[in-house]
């Protein structure tokens, strides 16, 4: 498999990038990476970290999207910059899966812009794990399309539980369609339609209806569906909320400890980790033909390393073909 990674993309690149990469290809003797960035400065991280294989190369870019740039407006100025350049060698058959830190507004606006979509999809979503109580569960979509149509959510549990079977390994995942309350005939009408599709559709078996918000981490469902613009607003309370009350909970126990203070810091840091997605190594943007993969913009070399590992196993598990075959029974069941 060979990986186009955004060599610019992250708070911490290309530094994270490099290091991520060159560890990736020490642990995978089956991965090639292109790095995709300012040459100059990816070449001399790459020998300063002392590799010297040929299953590395570096595509020049010119530019990237910062953190804070408007997406659209940036690509348009920079039509060869790092993301682009790296979906522009996924459309072309180049590289099998596109992995980013930078901007998820610039990663998911460029690939778009590609439709490098799975035969039947409409539109691609982006796809988080979350610690519940009980495990984890896929939440979907997190901020792809903010204007999602009812077929879209319909097309999300289809795509959500090939993912949460294949990646996470639940036999059997559960679907919950994300309301203001679990009892049928609530919601909007955009809800109720997106549920009456679900209900018809090939995960019908494992649909367990409407779940609330608090559901979400008590492990009701493994698979919650929602719009982006609500997948995105219940995402970043969660980062916020589970940061705030590690620090509130850390201040009072930390607070009472001596000798097993330094213990107690590094338990508090890793179960605050738990909630951030790069932990996982990245977010997939699942419906997309190949595989793409959006970091959180604070990864360190590990989470690079963990999201081009990820990527192999997506590829290995024919995630996407699974998708495709499952979206042909709903579309052949519609007529």
């Amino acid at each position: 498999m060979r990986i186009a990674l955004d060599a610019m993309g992250g708070d911490d690149a290309p530094l994270v990038n490099v290091a991520g990469a060159i560890e990736a290809l020490q642990e995978h003797s089956n991965l090639e990476i292109s790095l995709v960035g300012d040459r100059q400065v990816v070449d001399e991280m790459i020998d300063k970290q002392g590799y010297s294989g040929d299953r590395l190369e570096v595509v020049e870019a010119d530019g990237f999207v910062g953190m804070h740039e408007k997406p659209m407006d940036a690509l348009r100025q920079k039509p060869n910059c790092s993301i682009a350049n790296c979906w522009k060698l996924m459309a072309a058959g180049q590289v099998d899966a596109v992995i980013s830190a930078g901007n998820t507004g610039g990663v998911v606006a460029a690939g778009l812009r590609t439709r490098l979509f799975l035969k039947g999809v409409k539109r691609p979503g982006i796809s988080v794990v979350l610690p519940t109580v009980t495990g984890r569960s896929v939440l979907l979509d997190v901020g792809a399309n903010p204007g999602a149509r009812p077929e879209h959510l319909a097309q999300y549990a289809i795509m959500g539980t090939v993912f949460a079977r294949e990646m996470l390994q639940v036999e059997s995942p559960r679907v919950g369609l994300m309301n203001i309350g679990s009892e049928d005939g609530k919601g909007t009408p955009f809800i109720k339609e997106a549920h009456d599709l679900i209900v018809q559709g090939p995960v019908a078996s494992n649909y367990i209806g409407n779940i609330e918000g608090r559901g979400l981490y008590q492990g009701e469902a493994d698979v919650i569906i929602c719009e982006g613009f609500v997948g995105n607003v219940v995402l970043k309370v969660s980062e916020g909320m589970a940061s705030m009350m590690m620090q509130r909970v850390a201040h009072q126990v930390l607070g009472s400890l001596n000798g097993e203070k330094s213990a107690a810091e590094e338990a508090f840091g890793k179960v605050g980790r738990s909630f951030e997605y790069n932990e996982y190594g990245g977010a997939p943007l699942l419906g997309i033909d190949g595989v793409c993969l959006i970091c959180h913009g604070s990864s360190d070399a590990r989470s690079i390393r963990n999201a081009l590992s990820t990527a192999l196993t997506f590829g290995d598990r024919k995630v996407n073909q699974q998708i495709v075959e499952t979206l042909s029974v709903q579309a052949a069941a519609n007529g």
